[in-house]
């Protein structure tokens, strides 16, 4: 039985206040918005690293943005994240955090590699053993009109409407929404106001989007090149990470209107704490998670499929929203799996016929192409072929590649098995199947490891939300408490991004500790006619209309 431990007021001792001490932080989650608070507390506020704690449920931070494995079992990403070049605070963040060889920082390694690497596809859609090469967008006049009506109506007046509700049949048979569904994950029963979000937000690349033009990538994965640079930064200023601890709950103090943070409880090897917290104390708690419960299967094996109660975000914003309005609507997110799950797969490849099989078909060397989405898939599959090596320490002769597939419960179509029930290995022979490589199948599959993952709650940021459903950065009345992460509300920036996290990050701990700074704008280039002359020339395939010319005159 475990044992409570309760502490007296910690800014009184029998009574009597004690003298005033240097604020404290604690954050709730171990995940790239926790890690970007920390460093804009150090960087911006001055604070002491020694005064930080990041505290997390599981045995390795980064959240989301992971990377494991080895060549002898395979690596493993659950997910990728694209960048671009108006992710202004996620650029900002990391100008200030040196790469692990200390050689530059991080933002001008990306900067770097990305004019070294430039993505252009050259194989944006894959069919019948045949690229695709710019594929022709294919919208009616009326899925134009619908998408420009979109583009400016009221987030309010959308409401918890999906996308599906706005558009007709016919447009979720168009080549723009297979290429748009599949890199950023949307699906037809999503939140009409993320679709129109994105739309809005990126604007500027939609000139481009056939060929993934302006995509921007990390020189290694997400983990080796943004976390543990991040993480080593943390680390060398003695902030504190409490790792294998999950936050239970918040208590809390309401007087005259204003809530105040006055302990953390914490389960930790089966004991229960509690954290006492000042009133001057800081605390950062990230809501919900997109990762929770993600389940690994092997190339002989299929992973589990879990739920809200397999780990403790979910359970933590439940227990702290309960009576408080003010601190979102997490059943909005957390209760339809069957909504927001989808399988990612990680392939290491010890034979590089096959990276020289897709190159010849594709017409792109690794790194260069990005997404190849098969449109005959019943799973609507895609993959990803990184330039290699993709892993820091990763042996000259191996490879490692990603994929995903958004529509896991349909029967494959050269497995005939949904994807959610397959191994890692049939996986592989579906992903050969669309790529018409037959004679090479069965030694490409003796030499690879394909690890399959299971993401219950991967897009549940995009399920159809009303206004309050996402509480705001710093809730109403709240004198020490912040929400960050993907399920906070930050007005025209769009989830399931590294951007939205770090941006959350960085108001949250503006505001809280009374810095009188903001985070950069976000970027609005669908106020630029010249963004909205190419956008609207790209929509038409090419065309210009006389919408276009009265935006652009000649």
């Amino acid at each position: 039985m475990t044992e409570l431990n309760r502490a007296a007021n910690p800014d009184t001792a029998g009574g009597v206040p004690l003298p005033k001490r240097e604020s404290r932080a604690f954050l709730v989650g171990g995940g790239i918005a926790s890690l970007a608070a920390a460093a804009f507390m150090i960087r911006d506020g001055d604070m002491r690293g020694s005064d930080i704690t990041i505290i997390d449920e599981g045995h390795v931070i980064g959240g989301a943005l992971d990377g494991a494995g080895s060549p002898e079992n395979g690596y493993v990403l659950r997910g990728g994240r694209m960048l671009e070049s108006k992710y202004l605070c996620t650029f900002d963040l990391f100008a200030s955090i040196p790469t692990l060889d200390a050689q530059s920082t991080v933002t001008q390694e990306i900067l770097d590699w990305n004019e070294t690497i430039k993505t252009s596809s050259k194989s944006r859609l894959f069919e019948d053993g045949h690229r695709q090469v710019a594929p022709a967008f294919g919208l009616s006049e009326q899925h134009i009109l619908t998408i420009e009506r979109l583009a400016i109506e009221p987030e309010l007046l959308l409401g918890r409407t999906s996308i599906a509700d706005q558009f007709d049949p016919a447009f979720f048979d168009t080549n723009f929404w297979l290429m748009w569904c599949t890199t950023f994950a949307f699906q037809p029963w999503h939140s009409a106001v993320e679709f129109k979000r994105y739309l809005v937000r990126f604007s500027h690349m939609v000139e481009g989007f056939s060929r993934l033009s302006g995509i921007m990538r990390t020189r290694y994965n997400q983990y080796d090149s943004l976390v543990r640079p991040l993480h080593k930064w943390l680390a060398e200023r003695d902030v504190h990470f409490r790792l294998d601890t999950r936050v239970t709950d918040l208590t809390m103090s309401d007087v005259d209107g204003e809530m105040t943070v006055r302990g953390i409880r914490t389960v930790e090897g089966g004991t229960t704490t509690e954290i006492p917290v000042a009133a001057h104390d800081n605390i950062f708690v990230t809501l919900g998670s997109m990762t929770e419960g993600s389940q690994l299967g092997s190339m002989d094996s299929v992973p589990r499929l879990l739920g809200k109660n397999d780990g403790g975000a979910w359970a933590l914003w439940e227990k702290i929203a309960a009576d408080r309005p003010h601190f979102g609507n997490p059943s909005a997110f957390d209760g339809h799996v069957d909504q927001s799950k989808w399988v990612s797969f990680t392939t290491t490849l010890h034979d590089a016929g096959f990276l020289a099989l897709v190159r010849d078909a594709t017409g792109n060397v690794p790194g260069e192409g990005g997404l190849i989405t098969f449109p005959k898939s019943a799973w609507l599959a895609s993959i990803v072929i990184p330039y290699q090596p993709h892993f820091v320490g990763q042996p000259d002769d191996v490879a490692v590649f990603w994929g995903y597939g958004l529509s896991v419960e349909a029967l494959g179509d050269f497995v005939r098995k949904p994807m959610s029930a397959c191994t890692g290995r049939e996986i592989m022979t579906e992903i050969l199947g669309h790529l018409g490589i037959v004679a090479e199948a069965d030694e490409i599959l003796g030499s690879s490891t394909c690890i399959p993952c299971m993401m219950p709650f991967i897009t549940s940021q995009f399920l159809p939300r009303a206004k309050g459903d996402r509480p705001q950065v710093v809730p109403q009345g709240s004198t020490n408490l912040a929400f960050i992460g993907q399920y906070c509300e930050l007005p025209d920036d769009v989830v399931f991004t590294v951007e939205y996290s770090v941006r959350s990050a960085q108001a949250a701990v503006y505001q809280l500790l009374g810095l009188h700074r903001t985070p950069p704008p976000v970027y609005k280039g669908a106020f630029d006619p010249r963004i909205l002359y190419k956008a609207y020339r790209a929509l038409h395939d090419g065309e210009a209309g006389p919408a276009a010319a009265i935006l652009h005159p000649a």
